[in-house]
């Protein structure tokens, strides 16, 4: 016999043996029972961990009030807002153990809408989460440094490849054997002739390498699926139609900044709703196909971007997201972060962006998607995940 009884929650337990009920029924008479039990389901947002304070926490410093105090030693920024705004930002740790940031900034003075201007940079920290210390222009001598959209991987190779794309069309990739440089221009990314072609404005590229096959993926702002079989120029097949109008849940609208990766045995998508403003977690077995929507990513309405000590920043504007992986699951997410509406950020107004570095338990992440689709059909994928114990 099983029962299914309602939690103090409103949330149902189900598959319980009777015995397990009663017991259940039972603990509801403990008195620290509302106090010690934790949400049935868990999201993505869920697993940002806070933030360790490197610095101090500071207010006489630019941005809204919602950003105070903060640390500014936290990510990427141009502490006075007399020079830069900062955008992207995706981490590789080096064989020395350092940790090298690869993003793009711009004139303050011209406002958020300078992003046209961007030049790619390299950014090096001691630690993860920061302070990291602007090292300039990653190559100066292309196009001037010519680059937004800033991402970076290593190949299978062993090399370094940072790829830029929006400013560069359809998107190109230069190559270093060192995370110091000098950056060597491989090329432009190609995409092959087939149904599909149209879908491939490489904007707001993610790039990976499959560890199930081996082959280069990309995922832009789009959603459609790339894959090449020929190193990391492609020429990349598209392998459908956007994936995001086949996720039942997923809000359509104004989807961008996809980032895409691998890790407990699932490929992972986190994409940003420029609009809305809140980001979503949807993930698949094989990276191409049935992918299933986890839930809320993130959202700047919630108190998650915290310190150590309980500090909260509410930043209005969170884009680009990165992931740091490290012993096979995400420890860290990067965000390209906003003060005030991008409209309203015009230049020499104390305003401006950043890149932020969060812990991010992407172990507890991976086991609580493995547990749920070990309690669904075989093959199956839960759309929430339980709480841990």
């Amino acid at each position: 016999m099983s029962i299914t009884f309602i939690t103090s929650s409103g949330r149902e337990a189900f598959g319980c043996s009777l015995a397990l009920a009663m017991l259940a029924l039972m603990a509801f008479a403990s008195p620290g029972f509302a106090q010690t039990t934790k949400p049935a389901h868990k999201t993505f947002i869920d697993y940002f961990l806070p933030m360790p304070i490197e610095g101090a926490l500071v207010s006489d410093i630019w941005g809204a009030p919602g950003v105070f105090p903060r640390d500014p030693k936290n990510g990427l920024e141009d502490v006075t807002m007399k020079q830069w705004c900062y955008w992207d930002g995706q981490i590789i740790k080096a064989p020395d153990g350092k940790y090298h940031m690869f993003a793009s900034r711009w004139d303050q003075a011209k406002g958020h809408g300078g992003w046209g201007g961007s030049l790619a940079v390299h950014a090096v920290s001691d630690k993860i989460i920061g302070p990291y210390v602007d090292k300039g222009v990653t190559w100066p001598d292309n196009q001037g440094g010519k680059g937004h959209n800033v991402t970076a991987l290593v190949m299978p190779d062993g090399r370094y490849a940072v790829v830029v794309s929006e400013t560069r069309r359809p998107a190109d990739v230069f190559v270093s054997k060192s995370l110091d440089g000098p950056w060597e221009h491989l090329g432009s990314i190609k995409v092959a002739e087939n149904e599909f072609t149209s879908l491939g404005r490489a904007s707001n590229v993610s790039i990976m390498v499959r560890p199930t096959d081996g082959n280069y993926m990309i995922v832009a702002r789009s959603g459609a699926i790339w894959i090449s079989k020929d190193g990391i120029l492609g020429p990349y097949t598209i392998q459908g139609p956007s994936v995001y109008p086949t996720v039942k849940g997923l809000p359509l609208r104004n989807l961008e900044d996809p980032v895409v990766w691998h890790s407990g045995g699932l490929y992972h998508i986190v994409v940003n709703g420029w609009s809305d403003r809140k980001a979503w977690h949807i993930t698949s077995v094989d990276g191409i196909k049935d992918w299933t929507l986890r839930g809320l990513a993130y959202d700047p309405t919630v108190d998650f971007v915290r310190y150590t000590d309980g500090t909260v920043n509410r930043w209005d504007k969170l884009e680009r997201p990165g992931v740091v992986i490290e012993n096979g699951h995400v420890t860290h997410i990067t965000l390209a972060v906003l003060d005030v509406p991008k409209n309203q950020e015009r230049g020499n107004d104390m305003h401006g962006s950043k890149v932020i570095v969060i812990p991010f338990d992407g172990a507890a992440l991976d086991g609580d998607l493995e547990a749920a689709a070990s309690v669904t059909q075989p093959g199956a994928a839960a759309t929430t995940m339980p709480a841990k114990p």
